[in-house]
């Protein structure tokens, strides 16, 4: 049995309901799986786990900069074990841009960080309109125009691939 950290940043809480079900996952390996905010990350002892996955949401073309300064924080740590790292965004709903190697967020991100993960996915986020407050919901839906996406304010859209997050559960599963 290996103990797991999630940690993760979301803004609208899709990145977390992807961290959910990767918990779930991984825990039917009989693995202990925490799961916490990256907001929350001061407190924890980083070495007593056997590895640690972090999920960065994208918004406005950007990771959090907690999520970067974790990184930069944590590189030596993150270089030296197995450990993972996954990005939600909806431009991954593309089948041309939902794998690592060709999501430009993840490629981006990667040149700036001093850690290259052992695993690493890409997962397309969810859109709802009817959660955003005026100026996200006029933002994210000129964004959606330009790159042909749902523009309709009653949109719920979920594209997320579950079959694809549970797949990378699996693959954290295995030490």
């Amino acid at each position: 049995m290996a103990k797991v950290l999630i940690i993760y940043s979301s803004t609208d809480g899709q990145t977390r309901r992807i961290c959910e079900r990767l918990r779930e996952v991984i825990k039917q390996s009989d693995h202990d799986v925490d799961l916490v905010a990256i907001e929350d990350r001061p407190a924890l002892p980083l070495a007593n786990y056997d590895r640690i996955v972090l999920g960065a949401r994208i918004r406005y073309g950007k990771h959090a900069p907690e999520v970067l300064s974790f990184i930069r924080d944590n590189a030596k740590l993150l270089n030296a074990g197995p450990h993972a790292f996954f990005s939600v965004n909806v431009v991954a709903r593309k089948p041309e841009k939902n794998r690592p190697e060709t999501n430009p967020y993840v490629i981006k991100l990667l040149k700036q960080i001093p850690w290259r993960p052992r695993e690493l996915e890409v997962f397309a986020g969810r859109i709802d309109y009817s959660r955003y407050g005026f100026v996200d919901r006029q933002m994210i839906r000129f964004i959606m125009w330009i790159t042909k996406g749902p523009t309709a304010l009653d949109t719920v859209a979920e594209f997320t691939n579950w079959g694809r997050v549970e797949a990378f559960g699996r693959r954290l599963a295995r030490f």
